[in-house]
């Protein structure tokens, strides 16, 4: 903290389910091990984010333990500053790819539109009065739903981004930066005030 890092991203919390997270990406740190990392990052000051990929293997149950676990955390440290719902782009995804794991797993192709649009407003709802700041991933919802899902449960349209190379190395086809116009115009669009943070 004393040499300048503000916060930490919650990412790679894929779904915090370890028979999941063994066969969606192996090699991974546990849910444990992820627990504990942010654990000590909220203690030692540095807030975080947190994350969900959905979309692949689990269940709704997956996504409430899931949600669950978040919450649970954050009234002990109250150190997340917001929840992020990713959404699986399976194009480019190793466990997608390879035929035999994909059809054995059954592994979907990504989330379908009513999927992304419940998982947005169950976190809000799950999360209410917890973790305030549901995010929506506009690199891989595209500004269009981004701009749906302002409206069912996101509040936060995430940064303009210069380089988001992830989602894109996925398969994600919806760019990888976006101007402070373009999200004001998405937020005005959606009926809501654009206000800008520094986090």
């Amino acid at each position: 903290v004393g040499a300048g890092v503000g916060s930490l991203p919650g990412t790679s919390a894929e779904i915090l389910d370890d028979t999941i997270r063994s066969e969606l990406a192996p090699g991974r740190l546990s849910t444990a091990q992820w627990l504990d990392v942010i654990t000590e990052a909220h203690r030692a000051g540095l807030p975080t984010s947190s994350t969900m990929m959905y979309g692949h293997i689990e269940t709704p149950e997956h996504v409430a333990a899931h949600l669950h676990t978040l919450r649970t955390l954050q009234h002990k440290t109250s150190g997340f500053t917001e929840f992020v719902p990713l959404s699986f782009v399976a194009s480019e995804a190793p466990v997608y790819k390879d035929r035999a794991k994909r059809k054995s797993l059954q592994v979907r192709s990504g989330p379908t539109g009513r999927e992304v649009v419940l998982t947005h407003a169950v976190a809000r709802i799950m999360l209410a009065g917890c973790i305030d700041n549901v995010q929506v991933s506009w690199p891989k919802e595209g500004l269009r739903m981004a701009q749906v899902l302002l409206n069912c449960g996101a509040n936060d349209l995430g940064g303009v981004l210069m380089n988001e190379s992830i989602s894109t190395a996925a398969g994600a086809t919806h760019g990888q930066c976006a101007s402070p116009k373009a999200l004001r115009l998405v937020a005005q669009d959606a009926g809501r005030v654009a206000v800008q943070r520094n986090t």
